[in-house]
């Protein structure tokens, strides 16, 4: 096989772009370089594209690897054919190559091999040929012997040999398994009737193996290995036994009889335990990984939150009995003050006096938000926030946060060496407010699987998992960029090319010299080498140094191309430094970009870039994206919702079968994907995503088991006022006023509406 061009034809790419980004990637360069600052090399592949190659490049290694091993195997045994190795060969997974194997791989003692040990295989062979004349009693009569009783125990150890050898056929086996993924059914039963459990909609289950939804094979998963739910892959018999007696009964004699006994045999206790078996695990193995993508892309969304910067932050982790914990950060997310209060099912005294503690911080600190946790007494502490608001003349909102992992980082070790002075309780108080602040910087002190913005993350493959939501955060750190004098070792140990002994050595730096002034510096940091500057360079970020370039994406390797690229559109470094060299992409796209590309000897997607960061320097991908939504009263419970009521919320969770969004009441509401938009769409990551604003409509309340619907979808009126917004209008100029623009006044009437 050839690698790469089986990676061209799959991911529909030019053969260049596979072979040199392919060699990159065996030259050790990480991915958000590769995606940053190859872009000529690679046709400007992203990094996610450049991630799912590397994934499938490995898997075609394997199984390249694989099939050597196999190959080296059967031919030690002297039984490699010209047709067996162009089997191997040809094979594209490796369970076909498993199987083209199966009939070579040494066995454990089975019925098969014993009675091949006695001498019973001639015997197997003879009843095989199926010929009209022979008579199987006599033809066994003479393999009878100390270790073979009679002839019917001759027989019977050959028919275990024609099962067994059956049951290696690889083209049986593949024709098998086709059928069971098409014609199979999955179901379930209850182990236990009468038991209760979260599993009841699987207690009398049967759905075809190729509609089965992969949260349903998930669901299921985890109902057996709980003991509730005993699952089982079934297949019409029939059907299967066709395709086997197809290819080995050719007589209807006693011979044909008993090989189409041996066949029966073979299906039902060697090939279909083992189909079964596979294919579970192959439907369990792609929910695991569809499961895992939705994890990863709800992570990015909420890693790429906006940050609220240069802003004080008051930070409530809410409980009950210990007490809510309280934190006040600056805008650099320095703790400023700190206290347990206690607003919640305490007496008036004690309310009252975590009303004048968290009134003195917001006067003292000039608070501009408040972070509200999302555990235990979240609401009852957001009650009190909005009560406690109406007494406060400075204008502040609060927001409600996930606080998932807040309580594994506060007990870290690297929570301990951060805040060593601290309280672990207050350390999760210190993380709430920070979430707010800089969700990126303070999400990745946290394993990535204890954020909890997925489905059955428990049960995924943990080293699997890892991997890719660590690529995650990898390429969100990345394409923000890191500050080299404020970053913690935590967030530099995601940077390209940094690994956590060098981020370690690089803060250690920092404390001992002072703060870096020049990206070379880093140069001096032990164990950071020109490899791994080159990785990590563009990426670190050194705000008011001696060169305007360090605060940029721009790769020191190009800082000789941009500082030609100012020169030639009349700007100086200085401008740079300024706030930017404003006009420089007009000025570039005057002069033409391929020629200056070509005078400077970059790629245009090089060049492009290098525009981009000397127009804005230091600028932050998260601000142009829309704010997180804050509040500031209108509380509401989930008896207070009813039927029809029009509310906005913030998409919390995208998993397979719907969204949840945060209203403001104490649970979220669950969009079903059938009710997130008008139109048909088989995931809701195709229409929404995490840390999305949205406008919702209540459709049911079940104040008991507290649990919302909602919908997005529009009404018939919405509907036909959007359908006819999209429609192209037709041109009347000769009714239009001189001067009059129809769209203007149309998005000014939108936005008077709108506030």
């Amino acid at each position: 096989m050839d690698i790469n061009k089986t990676l061209a034809k799959e991911f529909g790419l030019r053969q260049e772009q596979v072979d040199n980004t392919v060699a990159l990637l065996d030259d050790d360069k990480t991915i958000p370089f590769i995606a940053r600052y190859r872009k000529e090399l690679t046709g400007s592949l992203d990094d996610q594209v450049i991630r799912e190659l590397a994934d499938r490049l490995t898997y075609l290694r394997n199984l390249e690897k694989r099939k050597e091993e196999v190959i080296n195997s059967i031919t030690e045994q002297e039984k490699m054919t010209p047709e067996i190795e162009a089997a191997i060969s040809a094979a594209i997974t490796l369970v076909e190559v498993e199987d083209i194997y199966r009939p070579f791989k040494p066995k454990r003692r089975t019925r098969a091999s014993i009675a091949r040990e006695n001498g019973l295989e001639p015997l197997a062979v003879k009843l095989m040929e199926q010929d009209n004349a022979a008579e199987p009693e006599k033809e066994a009569e003479a393999f009878i012997s100390e270790n073979v009783a009679d002839v019917q125990a001759a027989i019977q150890g050959a028919m275990d040999i024609i099962a067994e050898d059956i049951s290696d056929d690889a083209d049986i086996r593949k024709k098998l398994r086709a059928l069971a993924g098409e014609k199979g059914e999955l179901t379930s039963k209850a182990a236990d009737p009468d038991a209760e459990s979260v599993y009841m909609n699987y207690y009398d289950y049967s759905e075809p193996v190729s509609k089965v939804a992969n949260h349903r094979v998930l669901a299921l998963d985890r109902g057996e290995k709980e003991g509730f739910l005993k699952v089982s892959l079934t297949l019409d018999e029939t059907l299967a036994a066709d395709v086997i007696f197809g290819k080995y009964v050719k007589a209807n004699n006693e011979c044909g009889k008993l090989v189409r006994a041996a066949a029966a045999d073979s299906y039902k206790r060697l090939i279909f335990p083992s189909i079964e078996r596979e294919i579970r695990s192959e439907m369990s193995a792609n929910a695991a990984e569809e499961s895992i993508k939705v994890f990863a892309s709800n992570l990015r969304q909420l890693l790429l939150q906006p940050p609220m910067k240069n802003s004080v932050i008051l930070g409530l982790d809410p409980g009950y009995r210990h007490g809510c914990k309280t934190a006040v950060i600056d805008s650099t997310g320095k703790v400023l003050d700190h206290a347990i209060i206690y607003p919640v099912m305490a007496s008036e005294g004690a309310i009252e006096k975590s009303r004048r503690t968290v009134k003195s911080f917001i006067e003292k600190y000039n608070v501009d938000f408040i972070s509200i946790g999302n555990g235990t007494a979240s609401r009852e502490t957001e009650s009190f926030v909005v009560e406690l608001l109406k007494d406060v003349p400075r204008k502040v909102s609060y927001m409600i946060v996930n606080e998932a992992g807040a309580s594994v980082y506060s007990a870290s070790k690297l929570a301990a060496e951060e805040f060593p002075e601290y309280d672990v309780s207050i350390r999760g108080a210190i993380s709430i407010a920070r979430r707010l602040q800089d969700p990126l910087a303070e999400l990745v002190k946290i394993e990535p699987k204890a954020i909890g913005v997925g489905q059955y993350q428990h049960d995924m493959p943990q080293a699997r998992m890892s991997e890719a939501l660590g690529g995650v955060v990898e390429d969100c750190v990345n394409s923000v960029g890191v500050d080299l004098n404020t970053a913690s070792h935590s967030l530099l140990s995601y940077v390209s090319g940094v690994n956590a002994a060098v981020a370690k050595n690089i803060v250690a730096y920092r404390e001992e010299n002072g703060l870096f002034t020049d990206r070379k510096e880093l140069l001096k940091v032990p164990k950071l080498g020109k490899k791994a500057f080159e990785q990590c360079a563009g990426f670190l970020r050194v705000r008011n140094g001696k060169n305007p370039l360090d605060n940029t994406a721009v790769h020191p390797e190009s800082y000789a191309a941009a500082s030609s690229l100012l020169s030639e559109c009349g700007f100086s470094i200085a401008d740079v430094e300024n706030g930017g060299a404003a006009g420089i992409t007009e000025k570039a796209e005057s002069l033409g970009i391929e020629k200056i590309s070509e005078s400077l000897g970059i790629g245009v997607p090089t060049l492009t870039d290098i525009i981009s960061e000397l127009k804005k320097p230091g600028r932050d991908i998260r601000d142009e994206l829309p704010p997180p939504l804050l509040r500031s009263g209108d509380i509401m419970e989930v008896k207070d919702l009813k039927p029809g009521m029009e509310l906005v919320g913030t998409v919390r969770n995208i998993i397979d079968f719907g969204v949840f969004v945060d209203i403001g009441v104490h649970e979220d509401g669950l969009v079903h994907i059938s009710q997130i938009c008008n139109r048909y769409i088989k995931h809701p990551l195709e229409a929404v995503k995490v840390g999305e604003i949205v406008k919702v409509r209540v459709l049911d309340v079940d104040v008991k088991r507290n649990r919302i619907s909602l919908t997005m979808r529009l009404n018939d009126e919405e509907e036909k006022k959007q359908q006819a917004d999209r429609r192209p209008k037709k041109k009347r100029e000769d009714r239009k006023p001189k001067g009059f623009d129809a769209s203007q006044l149309h998005n000014s009437s939108f936005r008077i509406r709108k506030k």
